[in-house]
């Protein structure tokens, strides 16, 4: 095995890295305090290749692995979490449609979507369905060459200034489970779409989260993702996907966490001696050090066994996304008490990373949920054996 990066994948680092630097890291303070959603940066964005990046290059993305998009991914997630959180869920929204829409609505959409000129939101979560997602009960019902569709969605990223909404609706009977969900793509502005207001929330504050609400939306039967039915199954595996990258925005904020950490323990002087001549300080940031690398080594295997079609991916991605998302977060609450009250106040992006990181153990399934479908795979004979 071999876990150095290859030539293409440090070019693709350096290359979001300059990105992150320049046109991220020094707007990310003013966007967390106005909350301001940075349209003309995922724009950017869009012209670097990164709202594509594991969309296929004959329909305009980058053509990338999964390995590939989180070396990416952590470089944007380390200036601004919350936008690399957004421009990843984007990218999930585009593949979903690039792998499983109608040819003539990924030739119309998904090219322009890969580029950022169109924003795109996911929308799975209900009022009534979090993480029993299955029982969904937006509902959608044929009307001749359409779809006409009832219902609400929350916690939705980017509602109200995205274009297209990626939506799961209910096209079975009301008890019919994963099995009776379909996939749709709606725009974002289509009659009998209202939004509910931006929600005030603890972090990812460069991203609008509102409720999606839908009164009789007319939908052509053409603009479903993939056969009736097959919608629960699409959504999980973009989740897969998902899961992998929001843990890599974890990655993103506790690397920084980590290198500001290292700077201030050399500078702060405290009893005539740098932080960093403490032994106790010494060990915490070899702890923050060794769980970061563990999570980033998780991650990186759940994202080759994902590329591979390893038949443990799923299992694989849970368990990054678990560990990854709690070590992360861990380490960067660390580098804020190495910071003492500094780490506490604004001037200082800590705190801003510990609140952008903390719904990462919330969304994309909690770590609740990740540890239900790690067990209960493991309770499956063989499985234990096979992830040796």
């Amino acid at each position: 095995m071999n876990f150095n990066l290859t030539e293409d994948q440090l070019a693709f680092r350096e290359a979001a890295r300059a990105f992150a630097e320049k046109a991220m890291a020094p707007h990310a303070a003013k966007w967390d305090d106005e909350h301001i959603f940075p349209v003309s940066v995922l724009k950017e964005a869009g012209e670097m290749g990164f709202m594509g990046i594991y969309t296929p290059e004959a329909l305009g993305g980058m053509g990338l692995s999964r390995l590939d998009t989180s070396v990416i991914v952590e470089e944007l997630a380390s200036a601004c979490p919350s936008t690399a959180a957004f421009i990843t869920i984007h990218n999930m929204a585009t593949w979903m449609v690039a792998s499983f829409a109608p040819d003539d609505l990924k030739q119309e959409l998904v090219p322009k979507l890969a580029s950022g000129e169109l924003l795109a939101s996911y929308c799975l979560t209900e009022p009534g369905a979090g993480s029993d997602a299955a029982s969904l009960r937006t509902k959608a019902v044929r009307d001749g060459d359409d779809y006409v569709i009832n219902g609400s969605k929350m916690f939705i990223s980017g509602a109200g200034e995205t274009d297209i909404l990626v939506l799961m609706a209910r096209t079975g009977a009301a008890d019919s489970g994963a099995k009776g969900i379909s996939t749709f793509v709606i725009p974002a502005n289509a009659e009998g779409i209202t939004y509910g207001k931006n929600e005030e929330k603890m972090g990812w504050h460069s991203q609008p989260t509102r409720t999606v609400n839908l009164e009789n939306v007319r939908v052509p039967v053409t603009n479903r993702v993939g056969e009736e039915g097959d919608g629960f199954a699409i959504a999980m595996k973009g989740l897969d996907g998902g899961r992998l990258n929001i843990a890599t925005c974890s990655l993103g904020g506790a690397q920084a966490a980590l290198v500001r950490a290292r700077n201030y323990m050399h500078e702060r002087q405290q009893f005539g001696k740098p932080l960093a001549a403490f032994q106790a300080l010494q060990f915490k940031l070899a702890d923050m050090a060794t769980n970061l690398v563990a999570a980033r080594q998780m991650v990186r295997l759940g994202a080759y066994k994902l590329d591979t079609g390893d038949s443990e991916a799923t299992l694989h991605c849970a368990m990054a996304k678990r560990f990854a998302t709690d070590a992360c977060f861990e380490v960067v609450n660390d580098a804020l008490q190495l910071h003492g009250g500094y780490g506490y106040i604004r001037e200082y992006p800590l705190e801003r990373f510990l609140r952008d990181l903390r719904v990462h153990q919330i969304l994309e399934g909690t770590n609740e949920i990740m540890r239900l479908i790690i067990a209960r795979r493991l309770l499956d004979d063989g499985v234990a054996e096979a992830i040796q």
